[in-house]
């Protein structure tokens, strides 16, 4: 609908479905001329860290001094990308995640909302464990792996004392690990109980990589909050998950998925191969499964394993178009799950994630209609506009004075 929105502060104060002007007093005007003012979007499994490599061991071992500032500017990429919150969901470096988030707080580098991961920690053999037999040190493992109760306490500890959001485990195997496919799950119920136990005694939640149907059902178990992947699921699966409905989350990732079929080639995972490697299988697998979830009720999200070079970064909305084509939402579903339930993940669901009045005045202004055309919100020429916590950090460009139009509103 035509609308003016006015900003005072980082909330906005008034909505006018007129399109009138909704000041009494000075203010900076700008005339949308019939583009779309919408909320922020949330990418909901980010890595910041990743670093467009085509393998595990291309992330983990760029150098720290040029791994801060990779990640510092990706913030910034997702921020004029239109993302204005996103979901740490693994790091590459103990205090990655971390040190980006309190930067971006404190005013040092621009940024979204963002809720800090550590990084995968997982069990030997498993996805993340790239430890070479001759060279057994921790610092050539992209995860942090464990064995035991008591080795997963220390791991758990030592992040929560880094000040993280987010512990991360590694239950599922994934096709991506030679050894570990995704149907598999290898961490044990005792030292899933410690992680969720040790995180959830400082008020942090926990989040999962879990592909394979034991592994959902493990996280239920345990209580965990936030799920990656699910790929596989049966009645149980899906009866426990909708049993937590209102308390957890479900990132698939599936974006990941499709890119390993049809974009990987040039770095030696053609089509031939990723059916191979099981990813045909999981796609089938996948879309059955958040079909389900959806039509329960269950909170899916866009987002995950964007930052390989067959998932570049900031191509994330790709996932809202995914959605549409293989899940079955409506575009406004698709949207909606980018932005009112992106504020439920980020623990602000009361004041994020709608246009609405007192809320926080996170917004983008796009050229073109979304719900018509959702392949828009992955181009960045569309993206005209980006306001984060009332402040433009890609501002529009002001027109002359003219006949004033207010923006459509999606919200």
């Amino acid at each position: 609908y035509a609308a003016s929105v006015l900003v005072e502060g980082n909330r906005i104060k008034r909505i006018s479905r007129s399109g009138g002007s909704v000041s009494a007093g000075a203010a900076t005007v700008i005339d949308a001329g019939g583009a779309t003012l919408m909320p922020g979007m949330c990418e909901a499994h980010t890595h910041f860290s990743w670093n467009d490599a085509a393998t595990l061991d291309g992330i983990q071992r760029m150098p720290l001094e040029e791994h801060v500032l990779w990640s510092a500017d990706v913030a910034r990429r997702y921020l004029e990308a239109g993302f204005t919150s996103c979901v740490g969901a693994a790091c590459a470096k103990p205090r990655l995640d971390v040190v980006t988030r309190n930067a971006i707080n404190s005013g040092l580098i621009p940024g979204p909302r963002y809720l800090a991961a550590s990084q995968e920690i997982t069990v030997a053999g498993a996805l993340g464990d790239e430890m070479l037999p001759h060279l057994p040190f921790p610092e050539f493992s992209f995860g942090v792996v464990v064995s035991g109760p008591e080795e997963m306490r220390k791991a758990v500890r030592m992040f929560l004392k880094y000040g993280v959001d987010t512990i991360k485990l590694n239950l599922s195997g994934d096709n991506f690990a030679a050894n570990a496919p995704a149907e598999t799950t290898w961490m044990s119920d005792e030292e899933v109980a410690i992680a969720v136990s040790e995180t959830k005694k400082r008020g942090k939640r926990v989040s999962c990589h879990a592909r394979s149907c034991e592994s959902i059902k493990q996280a239920m178990r345990h209580g965990i909050d936030i799920i990656y992947h699910a790929s596989f699921t049966d009645e149980e699966a899906l009866d426990l998950l909708e049993a937590r409905k209102d308390k957890i989350f479900v990132a698939p990732g599936i974006g990941i998925l499709f890119a390993m079929m049809d974009h990987a080639a040039p770095w030696g995972i053609d089509r031939k191969k990723a059916i191979e490697m099981g990813y045909e299988i999981e796609i089938a697998a996948a879309v059955e499964s958040l079909k389900k979830m959806h039509k329960r009720g269950i909170r899916v999200l866009p987002g995950g394993d964007y930052g390989f070079a067959f998932t570049p970064h900031c191509e994330n909305a790709r996932d809202l178009e995914y959605f549409v084509k293989h899940l079955g939402m409506t575009p406004m579903e698709a949207i909606v799950s980018t932005t009112k339930l992106g504020a439920e993940i980020m623990m602000q669901g009361g004041e994020l994630g709608q246009i609405k009045d007192g809320y926080l005045a996170d917004m983008l202004l796009v050229d073109g209609d979304p719900l018509s055309n959702l392949a828009i919100l992955r181009d960045q020429k569309k993206i005209l506009a980006v306001m984060k916590d009332g402040t433009f950090y890609k501002k529009p460009e002001i027109p002359p004075p003219r006949s004033r139009w207010g923006p459509s509103v999606a919200g």
